[in-house]
């Protein structure tokens, strides 16, 4: 059924393209091949409704108009300069720039989009060169499984409901939105919009919706107020300035993260036979946080001053000292089953899309069978099976002139694609909405990116994408840019695509420090010079000096990386660059190993390692944001807002600095071993706020 359909489909697009005058369904009925199956008048018009909704679904622009002159009947065509892709030139800086832009969603929700959106532009003679500039590497991140769904809301301006869980609620609550854009921020996506039941703008975090999203099928369209700017809506939930400063004392050598953010750092004096501790001036916003920022450190930091923190710090640490592990709780943890994952689009659909991108391709290209097959995910024989039922469309009358030439013993033979009489397929089809959104927000992320944030390329390659991409004047109903139940623009509306690429927003919030240090790391890259670096470790208190030979600059989730040969571990590591406390560029080749190879980031920068040990933790619904911050690879919902989470981790330590920094709010359950190794810290720690601390 679904080869017939997609035959049906074809046949469908090849005669509306080829037509100059509007059709009548009762003579697309009589025409096009693949309609004669309908058994009635009633069949035919659910079958021909379904496959106008699913063309256009596509980013076919069907357009309707009149018909018969003697009669009422409604007439079809698609108009080329509607279907096909304008013509685009892009100078070599700018083809790469472009190949950067679709390399961000290579392993994230888009990451089809903007793969396709490539190869239209490259069927198009456009020279895009997705592996240019190898050395840099943007990439976006779409864990959050309401990404998709919001995502389409926004594009089609539908009102969306779903559940959702605030921090430190034990129940999700359900909330009716009308989207106005989605905001990546520090590696996390937010949407923002009106609240229909609170009457008020609001920002929601995309990893705390509960369940399904639900996208309205009626009602009139969103409509973002002209006054509204999403990335600043989302900016304002941001974190306040500091209201206090805190006087904390902190033993030489420990306590890294801590000296970081302090505002002054008086040195203690040495005393025989005993370790040196600092004073720092440590700002803070709120006592809960400042208690558990030091608390993580354990006995090696103490604070002194305010007093209510003091006496805070004491309640929480005396809570988890007295908290006995229990091996029966140990035992019965184990981690769920993970969910299956969502449906995919129907395959009749799929197939559809990509034989008309793989037409005007062939027709342009000199394509193999491997190649197409790499390129869409398939099965060699699967290209096979779309070649063959190729083989079978073209113009009505599909006498052996009007029918589409595939030389299908070459691809089986040798892998060579042949394609003959498809003129009417010739040219590929416009951009929908999330191919050209997808590469409009790729090139906005190259902007946190040195060496291209700066260039005359990113900015030409933007002003030509939008161009091209843009709906064609007097478009219909279907035209352009729009995908599925987009509405093309009114006279003098904003065009579609500028609507949604203004409605989509990345930002990377780099200090200046750590801009300097990304600049000069690219310095080094360009130089081809090996780097001294003074690193804090992300999972232990401790710095250590590296010589690290540069591979590559990365970012990602919201961070900056250097990915570099470490000639300390002897392997590819990535290094953080805000925790980079010194970087010196050293006047020495660099000199990557020939058994080096780039990191996979397909699972994002931290992946699971069999090696790694399972630590089962059971949260307060205060500390949820666990589940959101760290790597879990299961969470499973308990009583009350609660859940329980397994983390797989290289360094057992971390999670009990994690532990001691939570407190009372949350529970090692297990292993049992760092369950009591947590409750001893906190012993040893509390000692420092007892009469003789």
């Amino acid at each position: 059924m679904s080869r017939k359909k997609t035959e049906r489909q074809l046949n469908l697009v090849i005669c509306l393209l080829a037509t100059r005058r509007f059709l009548t369904a009762r003579e697309i009925r009589s025409t096009v091949a693949g309609y004669e199956d309908a058994e009635s008048d009633a069949a035919f018009k659910r079958m021909f409704e379904r496959d106008k909704r699913e063309l256009r679904d596509s980013g076919i622009p069907i357009e309707t108009g009149g018909g018969d002159l003697w009669s009422d009947d409604e007439g079809y065509r698609i108009l080329r300069s509607h279907y096909e892709l304008p013509e685009i030139e892009l100078l070599a800086d700018e083809a790469a720039v472009l190949g950067l832009a679709a390399r961000a969603w290579r392993h994230a929700a888009l990451g089809e989009a903007a793969a396709n959106a490539i190869l239209k532009l490259r069927a198009a003679g456009v020279p895009v060169d997705t592996d240019a500039a190898p050395a840099l590497t943007p990439v976006l991140g779409t864990d959050e499984p309401a990404f998709l769904p919001i995502w389409q809301a926004v594009r089609d301006r539908r009102a969306v409901s779903f559940d959702y869980r605030k921090p430190g609620d034990e129940v999700a609550r359900r909330r009716r939105v009308e989207p106005w854009g989605v905001v990546n921020v520090q590696g996390h996506w937010y949407v923002a919009g009106f609240d229909r039941d609170r009457a008020d703008r609001r920002v929601f975090r995309l990893g705390r919706i509960v369940g399904d999203v639900e996208i309205a099928s009626s009602g009139p369209p969103v409509e973002v107020p002209a006054d509204v700017d999403v990335r600043s809506v989302v900016r304002r939930g941001r974190p306040s300035e500091a209201r206090g400063v805190a006087r904390v004392r902190v033993r030489a050598d420990s306590g890294h993260e801590l000296r970081r953010g302090a505002q002054r750092i008086a040195a203690g004096e040495h005393a025989a036979g005993e370790r040196r501790w600092d004073l720092l001036d440590l700002p803070y916003t709120d006592v809960a946080d400042l208690v558990g920022a030091v608390a993580r450190f354990g006995d090696r930091a103490v604070i002194e001053s305010p007093a209510a923190a003091r006496e805070a710090m004491a309640a929480h640490l005396a809570e988890v000292a007295a908290r006995d592990p229990d091996p029966r709780a140990a035992e019965s943890a184990a981690e769920p089953v993970p969910a299956a994952a969502g449906r995919r689009q129907s395959a009749s659909s799929e197939q559809l899309r990509r034989l008309l991108m793989l037409v005007p391709y062939a027709l342009s290209h000199d394509v193999r069978v491997p190649e197409v097959a790499a390129h869409f995910g398939l099965s060699q024989r699967q290209v096979l099976k779309d070649l063959s039922l190729l083989w079978m469309c073209g113009l009505p009358g599909y006498t052996p002139g009007d029918l589409i030439d595939v030389d299908i013993e070459a691809a089986e033979a040798t892998g060579e694609i042949i394609i003959g009489n498809a003129d009417t397929l010739a040219q590929p089809l416009r951009l929908t909405a999330d191919e050209a959104a997808s590469l409009v927000i790729g090139v906005d992320l190259l902007g946190e990116l040195p060496g291209v944030a700066d260039s005359e390329a990113l900015k030409r390659v933007g002003e030509k994408l939008r161009a091209a991409a843009a709906a064609p004047p007097g478009a219909g109903e279907a035209a352009g840019v729009h995908g599925a139940g987009g509405a093309a623009p009114e006279d003098g509306a904003p065009d579609p695509l500028e609507r949604l690429a203004g409605s989509v927003g990345v930002r990377i919030e780099l200090s200046e420090e750590v801009r300097e240090v990304q600049r000069r790391c690219d310095d080094a890259l360009r130089a081809g010079q090996l780097v001294h670096l003074r690193y804090l470790a992300g999972y232990a208190d401790e710095v250590t000096e590296r010589d690290v030979d540069p591979m590559g600059l990365v970012v990602h989730d919201g961070h900056a990386f250097l990915e570099g040969w470490c000639r300390l571990r002897g392997d590819v590591r990535l290094f953080r660059l805000d925790r980079v406390l010194d970087l010196t560029v050293l006047p020495e080749a660099a000199q990557v190993p020939a058994r080096a190879r780039r990191r996979d980031l397909s699972e994002g920068v931290l992946q699971l390692s069999a090696d790694d040990a399972r630590v089962t933790l059971e949260l307060e619904p205060s500390e949820r944001w666990v589940t959101e911050e760290y790597l879990c690879s299961s969470v499973h919902e308990l009583d009350g807002g609660r859940v329980r989470a397994v983390l797989r981790t290289p360094a057992p330590e971390w999670v009990c600095r994690l532990a001691l920094r939570l407190g009372p709010r949350a529970r090692v359950v297990a292993p049992v071993e760092l369950a009591e190794r947590v409750r001893e810290q906190a012993r040893r720690a509390l000692a420092a706020y007892g009469p003789g601390g």
